[in-house]
C-alpha cells in the first residue's frame, strides 16, 4: 500500500458539509486535476486518461489526480471496495482521505446556508446526517487519512490540507500535525494522540497574560517554566521515537498529535509550538494547527 500523498490517485470523500469542496479547491490551486462527483466506477478510466499528469517531485511520485466521491455518486457503497481492489491489483491503489465533523457541527453548517441534507428526504436534518454516517461507516474505517473539520473555519481547513500535501513533506517519512485545542470545544475526532495540559497553571488567571496567547513569549515562558512542563515535553519526544519507527514500518505517513487545555488559547498553544519544533527532523515533517485560537 503506497503512503498517502504518494499513490497515483487521491480519492477525497466524507460527510456532506465536512469541507470536501474546500479541500478540493486547495488541491486544484496546487495544480492537481480534480474531478467532482465522480462515480467510483470511473476511477480506473480517470487514472488511465490522466496518467501523463503524474510527475516526479524530489524523486517521489506525486499524485496529480484527485476525485471527489460522495453520496451523490450512485453505487459508491456497493462497488467502492471492489474498485479499490481492482486498482490495487493493477498497482495503482488510491489514497482515500475522509473528511468528517461532529453531528453538531454539520447541523450548524447546513442551517447556516439554509440547505437540506442530500439524504434528508422528508425527515429532519439530523436524520439525513445519521443516514449518511451509517452508509459511510465502512468507507471511513478503511480510509488512509481522516480529517476532522469540526472546529476549523474555511481558512484553517485550507491551511491544514495545504500543509498535508505540500511537496516539502515528501522527503520526510512522517507528516505530523501538532494541534492545539480547547476541551470546552470537544476533542478532535482525528487525533491519534491526545495530551491534557490542564495539569499546568492557567495563564488566564494572570491578569497581564489573559489577553495574550501561547504564541506570545510571555505566555510561553510562563507555561514552559512550570514544574513538570519540561519533563512532559521530554516524555512525549521519547515516546514518539518508537511510534515513528512503527508507523514507517506499517506504511502510515500521517499522524495527528493533539494538545488540549481548557480554551485552547494559552497552555496548549505554547506546548504545541514547542513540540512541533522539537519533533521536526529529517524523518518527521511537522506542521501546526491551532484549532480554537481566536474563539471566545
Amino acid at each position: 500500500q503506497p503512503p498517502v500523498g504518494q499513490s497515483p490517485i487521491l480519492v477525497l470523500t466524507g460527510m456532506s458539509g465536512a469541507g470536501r469542496s474546500t479541500a478540493a479547491n486547495v488541491l486544484e490551486d496546487r495544480g492537481w486535476y480534480v474531478v467532482d462527483n465522480l462515480p467510483p466506477q470511473m476511477l480506473p478510466q480517470l487514472l488511465q486518461l490522466h496518467g501523463e499528469d503524474l510527475r516526479r517531485v524530489d524523486g517521489t511520485t506525486q499524485p496529480r489526480v484527485a476525485a471527489v466521491v460522495d453520496v451523490r455518486s450512485h453505487g459508491i457503497f456497493a462497488d467502492f471496495g471492489a474498485i479499490i481492489g481492482e486498482l490495487t491489483r493493477a498497482g495503482h491503489r488510491p489514497s482515500v482521505v475522509f473528511l468528517d465533523a461532529t453531528d453538531e457541527a454539520l447541523v450548524r453548517r447546513f442551517e447556516s446556508v439554509r440547505r437540506p441534507h442530500p439524504l434528508q428526504g422528508d425527515g429532519r436534518l439530523l436524520d439525513g446526517i445519521l443516514r449518511e454516517r451509517e452508509l459511510l461507516r465502512d468507507l471511513r474505517s478503511d480510509a488512509d487519512l481522516i480529517v476532522d473539520t469540526s472546529g476549523l473555519n474555511v481558512h484553517q481547513l485550507s491551511a491544514k490540507i495545504s500543509s498535508m500535501f505540500e511537496s516539502g513533506g515528501a522527503r520526510a517519512q512522517i507528516r505530523l500535525a501538532v494541534m492545539s485545542f480547547g476541551f470546552k470545544y470537544g476533542v478532535p475526532l482525528d487525533a491519534d494522540f491526545v495530551y491534557d495540559m490542564r495539569f499546568l497553571p492557567n495563564p488566564y488567571w494572570v491578569p497581564e497574560l489573559r489577553q495574550l496567547t501561547g504564541r506570545d513569549d510571555a505566555v510561553a515562558d510562563f507555561v514552559l517554566s512550570q514544574p513538570g512542563a519540561q519533563e512532559f515535553l521530554d516524555g512525549v519526544i521519547g515516546l514518539m521515537a518508537p511510534v515513528v519507527d512503527g508507523y514507517v514500518h506499517e506504511g502510515r505517513r500521517y499522524v495527528t498529535l493533539a494538545v488540549g487545555c481548557t480554551g485552547g488559547k494559552h497552555r496548549s498553544v505554547a506546548v504545541a509550538e514547542q513540540l512541533a519544533t522539537r519533533l521536526e527532523s529529517a524523518r518527521v515533517a511537522t506542521f501546526i494547527v491551532h484549532r480554537d485560537l481566536g474563539r471566545e
